[in-house]
């Protein structure tokens, strides 16, 4: 067969499908008959081999194709080790909890509320709004639509007492999502290789920005209520370091919530030595006990820099955030963000505010906040029950996470394996530490989908730890 002439048509068709588009035409079976010296059965049947292989479809009347679908050859991308050089920092994975899994997993890992928990209806009919606005075909401001800038800044100064100067909306910059706030105020704020503050454990996404930004991070331990004011103080000095990263407000992962005490101290201490506190307060609408009250409401001298998002109340398909902050390092970040987007959709823009603004915004936060207690309650009753050896040390007041310590010999990753082959997802804490890890975690979110499973997946864990532990 090799020696034949359908052999010798297949390889010569196969060369020239090689160099072809995808959806090319194939000459006719009477002009491969001719420039083969074949006759037309023989071509046929070389046009039938490369169908069999998937290179080629024949569409009767129309005549025969390239695949569009044909399997690509192997490239060898080698060339661009050279030519990236070293990377400015650890390209770390995609966090747990980004990851998303099939319907039948327990899904304890994930950032982000479940479906029911959002204002479905109030985002259908905001985005259908806005894409009947001019909103839809106009370039917003590089800091924002000035109607959602001052809801931002209104929205903080309803905390702030009066002796303090509320924000205005001059003060704040509309972003895409907080994320791109912490890239900006890092590289705006903090000179590549200078150091950098940052509560540990905390938000996996500061670590990330953090290490892409080239700064030194500087580990501050944080406990159930916060920082200890004379380790931070002790921190700034022996680092020389001029901007603090914290979550005072039902910081992710631990829940923790500072006191008003500790706010104050730290505070205090962030102005003494002339730096910058930025505020993240991802979880503002979140709470669940105990109301937010953000720093930044007590500071009008530009110490404070607030950083607020919407992505998680409102929709992660609508990823609108904020940062307010007043003097040149309002200007620094602006000049940062403007240059990485240039300006946020004015389309998700005015489908966040229409939103936050409608009457029944505020009834549907009350509505997530009591789902949130009885979700929270309940994996932890589950917890108590199924998988005593994983302890939550602090019960959060908001927020969307559980803080679990594991018994010290505990393997965390071959832990969340063992979990994950049994159909549980949940995140190593390992992911949310700055530096080495001081001790096993692992972070459990109560917001994800089937709370009816949190039972399940609680024995999962249990027996996993059982599994590990040799008991």
């Amino acid at each position: 067969m090799n020696d034949s002439s359908s052999a010798r048509i297949v390889t010569a068709l196969r060369e020239w499908i090689a160099d072809a588009a995808p959806g090319a035409r194939l000459p006719s079976t009477r002009s491969l008959a001719a420039e083969h010296g074949a006759g037309p059965v023989t071509v046929q049947q070389a046009l039938r081999t490369l169908t069999t292989q998937g290179l080629v479809e024949t569409r009767p009347g129309v005549g025969t194709f390239v695949r569009a679908g044909r399997t690509a050859h192997t490239s060898d991308y080698g060339w661009q080790t050279g030519a990236l050089g070293r990377p400015p920092s650890r390209v770390a994975p995609i966090s747990t909890a980004l990851r998303t899994v099939d319907d039948d997993v327990i899904a304890l890992h994930s950032g982000y509320p479940d479906r029911e928990l959002l204002p479905e209806r109030l985002v259908r009919a905001a985005l259908g709004r806005a894409a009947r606005s001019d909103a839809a075909l106009s370039r917003p401001p590089v800091a924002g639509v000035p109607e959602l800038r001052q809801w931002f800044a209104q929205d903080l100064a309803a905390t702030a007492p009066a002796h303090v100067s509320a924000p205005a909306s001059g003060d704040v910059i509309v972003l895409p999502g907080s994320q791109s706030g912490l890239s900006s105020a890092f590289r705006a704020l903090v000179p590549r290789g200078r150091p950098l503050l940052m509560e540990s454990p905390t938000y996996w996404g500061a670590i990330h920005a953090a290490a892409q930004a080239g700064v030194e991070v500087v580990p501050v331990p944080s406990g159930p209520h916060g920082p200890d004011p004379a380790q931070l103080d002790r921190a700034f000095e022996e680092s020389g370091a001029r901007l603090l990263y914290a979550q005072p407000t039902y910081a992710n992962p631990t829940g923790a919530q500072w006191s008003r005490d500790v706010a104050e101290a730290v505070l205090g201490v962030v102005r003494r030595h002339g730096a910058f506190l930025l505020e993240d307060d991802w979880a503002h609408d979140l709470g669940i006990d105990t109301e937010p009250a953000p720093l930044a409401a007590q500071d009008d001298a530009g110490h404070v820099i607030y950083l607020r998002s919407l992505t998680k109340t409102v929709s992660p398909a609508i990823r609108i955030a904020a940062i307010i902050a007043r003097g040149p390092a309002r200007e620094r970040i602006l000049a940062d963000a403007g240059t990485g987007s240039m300006y946020v959709s004015g389309a998700l823009q005015a489908a966040a505010l229409d939103v936050v603004t409608q009457p029944g915004w505020e009834p549907h936060l009350r509505r997530v906040r009591t789902a949130l207690r009885e979700r929270r309650d309940l994996l932890l009753a589950s917890l108590r029950t199924h998988a005593p050896l994983a302890h939550v040390e602090h019960v959060p007041a908001g927020g969307l996470n559980l803080w679990a310590r594991l018994p010290d010999s505990t393997l965390v990753d071959d832990l969340t394996e063992r979990c994950r082959s049994r159909g549980l997802m949940v995140a190593a804490g390992s992911e949310w530490f700055p530096a080495e890890p001081s001790g096993p975690y692992v972070r459990l979110n109560y917001s994800g989908p089937r709370p009816s499973a949190f039972g399940e997946g609680a024995r999962i864990l249990g027996e996993a730890l059982a599994q590990g532990s040799g008991a």
